[in-house]
């Protein structure tokens, strides 16, 4: 499946996850989304978006400052 990635340095939340949100509406089911984010804040709301809306976090990763996300749609 295609991959989209989408870089969300220096947003701060909500920013990220309603960007996510939008971004999932656009790739088809069983399609991967990548979050790139510098929000600490990230590391509680995606995994929580994540779960609240029926998608899959696969991997979760951290590489200095920055948090990156991989989230699977499921419906």
């Amino acid at each position: 499946m295609k991959e989209t990635r989408l870089d969300l340095r220096g947003l701060r939340c909500p920013y990220p996850v309603l960007r996510a949100k939008k971004a999932l509406r656009d790739i088809d089911i069983g399609g991967e989304l990548v979050l790139e984010c510098t929000d600490p804040l990230t590391v509680i709301d995606v995994p929580h978006f994540v779960s609240q809306t029926g998608h899959a976090l696969v991997a979760q990763d951290r590489q200095d400052d920055l948090f990156i996300f991989r989230i699977v749609r499921k419906r």
